[in-house]
């Protein structure tokens, strides 16, 4: 049997512990081992049934060892988790089973949605993209890899991420305006008009700010 390992033992990492327990394949095609976490203490106080069992700095991956990204800060994630796929590690794609998903939606490698998400037709979310709880994505929507889009987030239709975008909580996105790789749209801004990479958007209308 194959075995799981959670990349980050934080608050997110805490979250998709329980959406792996939820999948009918957790106890038959694998098994779920414990967290990665540079931090020995990072569950110290929280009852997960499992611990840290080893820092990701340096972990080698094993022929049975399958990972899940969770971490939700796309520098993290990426300092995290790509010295991990350099090494050989194939990570799982968690689809939770409350998750919408409509016809002709491509998900990559790594790729983690949370419960009550939304993707309805002819949609592509690219490899270690994140996308949380009761987020929506409308057709034709683009979502480029290794990007996090927060819980309660709306992607209307046509709507292109580039690549490591950050969405806070509650942001919205007009049909057909594109947001650069790089980019951090603030927690319920609303995106009116495209964002250049790597600016920082906030309010309604986003503007840009820092």
């Amino acid at each position: 049997m194959k075995r799981v390992f959670i990349v980050g033992a934080g608050g997110f990492g805490r979250e998709v512990c329980a959406w792996l327990r939820s999948l009918p394949e957790c106890g038959v095609d694998w098994e779920l081992i414990g967290f990665l976490d540079d931090n020995p203490n990072a569950l110290m106080g929280y009852s997960t049934g499992l611990d840290v069992v080893a820092p990701v700095s340096g972990f080698e991956p094993g022929v049975n060892d399958l990972f899940a990204c969770g971490i939700g800060t796309v520098s993290i994630k990426m300092s995290a988790c790509k010295p991990l796929i350099e090494r050989g590690a194939r990570f799982l794609t968690v689809v939770h089973p409350s998750v919408t998903l409509g016809p002709r939606v491509k998900l990559g490698e790594g790729v983690v949605l949370c419960p009550n998400v939304t993707l309805t037709c002819d949609i592509e979310v690219g490899e270690m993209a994140m996308i949380n709880c009761l987020s929506s994505a409308g057709h034709d929507v683009r979502i480029g890899a290794w990007s996090t889009v927060s819980a309660h987030c709306d992607l209307m239709g046509f709507v292109e991420l580039g690549q490591r975008v950050f969405m806070g909580s509650g942001a919205r996105i007009i049909p057909g305006k594109k947001v650069g790789s790089d980019a951090v749209v603030g927690a319920g801004s609303v995106v009116i008009r495209n964002v250049e990479d790597g600016l920082k958007v906030f309010g309604n209308p986003a503007r840009v700010f820092g």
